[in-house]
């Protein structure tokens, strides 16, 4: 009878749930190469990217753009960009302060997950 109990709240907790949504989206663009010539002619080039991306490549309103990666190729420049809204701009943060403290325990030799206590000699 408390299996049955329990397996009926389970079902009522899945059913009723309101599931988190973040949109994160990376996503690479490029500008020829010539429209760098001065310093003026490529924040526009790059504006005028980034406005495309924004308009024609997410489902959602974006609230943080971040210029991932930029590289000169032949007679292009790519840009990768990465796009969140208001969720998963946290989720980023998150994943970021989890990312640091990893990279802290790696630094010091600490495991991530510490395993079962061994004895001495063992």
């Amino acid at each position: 009878m408390k299996g049955l109990l329990a397996t009926i709240i389970g079902v009522a907790i899945v059913a009723f749930a309101n599931p988190g949504v973040a949109y994160v989206v990376e996503v690479a663009t490029s500008i020829p190469a010539t429209s760098a010539e001065d310093d003026a002619q490529l924040k526009h080039a790059v504006e005028s990217a980034i406005d495309d991306v924004l308009h024609h490549a997410s489902g959602f309103v974006p609230t943080v753009v971040t210029v991932q990666n930029a590289r000169v190729l032949g007679d292009r420049i790519y840009i990768l960009l990465l796009i969140a809204d208001d969720d998963g701009e946290e989720t980023m943060k998150r994943l970021g302060q989890a990312m640091t403290e990893f990279r802290k325990g790696m630094a010091t030799g600490v495991p991530e997950e510490p395993g079962p206590p061994t004895e001495p000699g063992q």
